[in-house]
């Protein structure tokens, strides 16, 4: 059974953002459906070879554990996609 959006957005603003921020990084969400999340690194990930490592050992253990089937996928750099949102 897929994860609500809610359960999704939950995880963003409550754990990710938060330890994205503390490392001097934006964490925006450009895409959010049951079964697929898309997400932008940007701030101090933008040219960061740590992205990839944060993507595996952070971000995507902590979506799959409410969405155990979402495929995650996270982009970075400075250039925000347009119409992402900013998870504050």
């Amino acid at each position: 059974m897929p994860a609500s959006i809610d359960q999704l957005l939950k995880v963003c603003r409550e754990v990710l953002a938060p330890l994205v921020k503390a490392d001097g990084g934006e964490l925006y969400i450009v895409a959010v459906e049951p079964d697929h999340l898309t997400l932008h690194l940007a701030g101090s990930y933008s040219g960061c070879p740590g992205v990839t490592l944060t993507t595996r050992g952070v971000i995507e253990p902590a979506v799959l554990a409410v969405a155990p089937s979402a495929k995650v996928v996270v982009t970075s750099g400075a250039r925000v996609p347009e119409g992402a949102s900013l998870i504050s």
